[in-house]
């Protein structure tokens, strides 16, 4: 079993910035992606970001640009700086971590973007 815990999520301006963490702990495997997902209400679930264990990213074209993803495989930590944000970016953020076993995700941290 993998436990995720994400946190940083807030209310915010737009055009200003937040930095979500996601904590895993548990049965962490050395192979392994996190990402970051959002879902607003009425929509779907969309991937933001993906890191794999060795730093290859991908990111959504809404987010590229503004978004880093990052990790600390010593902490087992995954990051998202989020830049320039947007009332579109409002959302409920949460990570998934997967290895060859399956996937797990947090409950999600909101983020709130203001015009």
């Amino acid at each position: 079993q993998v436990q995720l815990v994400e946190s940083g999520g807030g209310l915010v301006q737009a055009g200003g910035s937040l930095r979500l963490s996601c904590a895993a702990s548990g049965s962490i495997r050395s192979f392994n992606t996190m990402a970051w997902y959002r879902q607003a209400p009425g929509k779907q679930r969309e991937l933001v970001a993906i890191i794999t264990n060795v730093g290859g990213t991908n990111y959504a074209d809404s987010v590229k640009g503004r978004f880093t993803i990052s990790r600390d495989n010593a902490k087992n930590t995954v990051y998202l700086q989020m830049n320039s944000l947007k009332p579109e970016d409002t959302a409920l953020y949460y990570c998934r971590y997967s290895d060859y076993r399956g996937e797990y995700r947090g409950p999600g941290t909101q983020v709130t973007v203001s015009s």
